[in-house]
């Protein structure tokens, strides 16, 4: 393997040989049993010596046209020793497996203390790919830890410590992904960006994070994917889709890519709900990673994804039963029309890594990201709000016997949204002993055209309902009407906008020790300029400056433990969807919502028994100004688009993990927050991410006398978000919460072969993997809502709130098949 992945991997070469001398080098991965990259491994190669850095990686000069003993070491590693003769200037790739002294079945996480100072998360890959979900990947795996907050299963998209969908980073290979637009329910989403196949790092942090990352409020999840060393190739297929993934490298080791495919199909799911539909989703991406080694100073790499998203939704009819046992109530409801969404994205990233010296390295990045949404759908809904039959001797026992209520809604949408998102960067790292600068400047084009023509009309009792914030008076039939006949919602817009950014950042780590405690520190500062033009008026630019530090320390105490302190001035300047109003216009002078950031955690290491644990707690404040307010539904946000509201959001993070069964890593989690806003002076109100109490687990167990079944469990319990209230509704009136938000999910899978199952079979000799996996969704089939239908009693002139269902317990069928 010639390429060396430019965020993760640190060259580690020492020439203490005469330029005139004949060279050759030594470079490769060295994993453990499981196929993880294993860090600290001490490679001699006669006088020269050097350590795998955090992703199992090494590159040693050795003298060439003699043989040579290359060994390997590690504690609790059986050691490996390799004889090699290498001709003048080559490069060999040797890649090696190093097992444990105690043949024990492990899948933990390697962590070290670069992840524990900095607060990060570390997510194992074999995780992502073995723990059950509706909506199986990262995000299936962030939703369990603390802090994290998702109350739709269907649905990639996440909240952090009181944040919104839009306030997290995403980045793959360093490059920021960016998320479509036009999305308003999780059904919709389809296929997250990360191909999870693909991956070999995930780091996560949820807030105090460093400078080098982008202008964003809540969180950054920071991944990489792997760099292929021999071929391999994996396939997963089940009732919601399937995948397949190649790993190719060149016979002279100066290429090698990483290649995926995958399609999904969620009709298992959204057929699950109380609509029933004709539901035809076509969900397929296609992404490859091509690496190339130019030489030991040049490395090479492109990142390219192609995303077909179509969604054709026609729904028929439903029926939701509520109310209490006194007084049941049911809404019937009966549909025409049908919706029509296509998503289509292009994307791809060149980036260069340059080794100037041993010392020094840059980097340069270049991206392209295109989008074309179209949102198009005419549905008629007719309903009836009735009295159930509770009599049990009747005919009709559980139907409608007594209409008090009937109407109909009439939804229209032609919303189709373009942008072209241009990108290019060039950083900067120098190492100097325990210190290292690191530099980064961006350039920033973002090129949007936007057409929003959506409208619905109410109709209840044969008579139309104008928009309530009109506040047109109409009691027929008792009272003839004469005002004017409008649309109880309408938006109608189009919007051309071009924003240039240029932004840049500084930060200084270093790493000493304060008599016999270690400590690390970190200092950084942001600056980020833009500047808006709808072709019509150009708005002046602005810009802000974010200074941030982390700062951690770790006694020598018998006690295991490290101490962290993290925080700074964090802003977000405006995206397109942030200054487009609910009404459509926009805002091209909305200023950057502000927030200051204050963390403070620890990392507790211990045992128990032989059993390695570890407790995170983490307790944390923010203060936002310049806040731009906004409405939750679904996962569609609209704001206000402009700075008018303050807010604060403080809670607690805790989070038990190690091996509560030998051999395999689980996690307990807590998560308690509070946050308000205050717009316009009007009192502080919770905000659309207020969800109080959190819990998450995720269990893995195996049986000891059958080594080859094994169980995952995934659960979430959430408190509700305040929402459910109408549209239009102001938050200063209704103040009310959705229920609870409760979901388990099992997965049981039988092992034919592994690491350490199934090596005696003949007929597995061509798998590295097989495994054939039975999943169970929503375990204890729990009703969880994500909005309200709002209907209204013609004769009561009362309004209910109709919970909308999200999916009910659902049977999968999976296989895995590693070559």
């Amino acid at each position: 393997m010639k390429k060396i992945k430019a965020f993760s991997t640190v060259i580690c070469l020492l020439l203490s040989m005469s330029i005139y001398a004949q060279q050759a080098r030594i470079k490769g991965l060295v994993l453990n049993e499981n196929q993880l990259p294993l860090a600290g491994v001490t490679v001699v190669v006669g006088e020269f010596t050097v350590v795998t850095n955090e992703n199992g990686f090494y590159l040693v000069a050795i003298d060439a046209e003699k043989e040579q003993q290359v060994s390997f070491a590690h504690s609790g590693f059986h050691g490996a020793l390799v004889a090699v003769e290498l001709k003048n200037n080559e490069d060999y790739e040797l890649n090696l497996i190093l097992y444990r002294d105690s043949q024990t079945l492990n899948e933990i996480v390697i962590k070290d203390d670069r992840h524990r100072v900095l607060g990060a998360t570390v997510v194992s890959p074999v995780l992502l790919r073995r723990i059950p979900g509706a909506n199986a990947g990262i995000e299936n795996i962030l939703k369990t830890l603390p802090g994290v907050y998702s109350n739709n299963e269907l649905s990639t998209q996440y909240a952090v410590r009181g944040g919104n969908y839009d306030e997290n980073l995403v980045y793959v290979n360093e490059i920021e992904i960016y998320k479509p637009f036009l999305i308003r329910s999780g059904q919709q989403e389809g296929l997250s960006f990360t191909n999870t196949d693909m991956v070999e790092n995930v780091n996560f942090s949820a807030g105090g994070f460093q400078a080098k990352y982008g202008d964003k409020l809540s969180s950054v999840l920071d991944i990489t994917y792997r760099n292929p060393t021999i071929f391999k190739a994996a396939v997963e297929a089940s009732f919601l889709g399937g995948s397949a993934t190649v790993d190719w490298v060149s016979k002279n080791q100066k290429w090698n890519t990483i290649s995926g495919v995958r399609y999904r199909d969620n009709r298992l799911l959204v057929n699950s709900q109380e609509t029933e539909t004709n539901f035809s989703p076509t969900f397929m991406d296609f992404q490859t990673l091509i690496n190339f080694n130019a030489s030991t100073k040049w490395q090479w790499s492109f990142l390219g994804n192609i995303s077909q998203n179509k969604y054709h939704y026609e729904p028929l009819s439903r029926q939701t039963n509520f109310g209490t046992i006194d007084n049941p109530t049911a809404l019937l409801v009966a549909y025409q029309g049908q919706e029509k969404d296509e998503y289509l994205t292009l994307f791809g990233a060149i980036k260069a890594a340059y080794q100037w010296n041993d010392r020094t390295k840059l980097k340069f990045i270049a991206s392209g990201y295109h989008t074309q949404e179209q949102e198009h759908f005419d549905i008629l809904a007719s309903y009836r709000l009735g009295e159930i039959d509770t009599n049990i001797g009747s005919e009709n026992f559980g139907g409608v016997t007594y209409s008090r209520g009937v109407g109909s809604q009439l939804n229209h949408a032609r919303n189709d949204y373009d942008a072209l998102i241009f990108n290019a960067e060039v950083k900067g790292f120098h190492d100097k002993d325990e210190q290292q600068l690191e530099w980064g400047f961006k350039y920033t084009r973002e090129d949007i055209i936007d057409r929003l023509l959506e409208w619905e009309m109410v109709d209840s009792a044969g008579f139309s309902l104008p928009n309530p914030v009109l506040d047109l008076r109409n009691d027929q039939p008792y009272n003839p009407y004469y005002g004017p006949l409008e649309p109880f919602q309408n938006v109608k817009s189009r919007n051309d906008l071009v924003i240039n950014r240029f932004s840049g950042y500084a930060q200084w780590n270093y790493r000493t020790e304060i008599g016999q405690a270690e400590v690390w520190m970190n200092v950084g500062v942001r600056a980020h300029w833009w500047q808006a033009d709808n072709g019509v008026v150009q708005a002046d630019s602005k810009m802000i400056v974010s200074p941030r530090a982390q700062f951690s320390i770790k006694p020598k105490w018998e006690a295991d433990m490290v101490f962290r302190i993290s925080g700074g001035l964090y802003a977000q300047p405006p995206s397109y969807r942030e200054m487009r109003a609910m009404d459509g216009t926009l805002n091209l002078d909305l200023d950057a919502q502000k927030s200051i950031h204050l963390v403070a955690g620890n990392d507790y290491s211990f045992k128990l028994g032989q059993r390695p644990f570890k407790l995170t707690t983490e307790v944390y404040y923010k203060k936002l100004t310049a806040v731009n307010t906004y409405t939750l539904e679904n996962v569609r946000i609209r704001y206000q688009a402009d700075n008018n509201a303050e807010a604060y959001v403080y809670g607690a993070d805790l989070r038990l993990n190690g091996e509560i069964v030998p051999g395999t890593e689980s996690w307990l989690s807590f998560g308690y927050l509070k946050t308000e806003e205050n717009y316009n002076d009007r009192g502080f109100i919770a905000r659309p991410t207020d969800q109080r109490l959190k819990f998450g687990l995720l269990f893995q167990d195996y049986m000891p006398q059958v080594p080859n079944l094994k169980m995952y469990l995934n659960l979430v319990y959430n408190t509700g978000l305040p929402g459910g209230s109408p549209s239009y509704a102001d938050p200063y009136e209704y103040q009310t919460r959705l229920k609870d938000y409760r979901r388990a999910d099992a997965g049981f899978s039988y092992v034919f072969k592994d690491a350490k199952i199934g090596l005696d079979k003949s007929w597995l000799t061509v798998f590295d993997e097989l495994t054939l996996g039975f999943e169970i969704y929503n375990l204890f089939d729990n009703q969880n809502a994500i909005t309200n239908t709002w209907v209204r009693d013609v004769y009561s002139k009362v309004q209910y709130g109709i919970p909308n269902y999200m999916t009910t317990r659902t049977f999968n069928l999976k296989v895995n098949m590693r070559l």
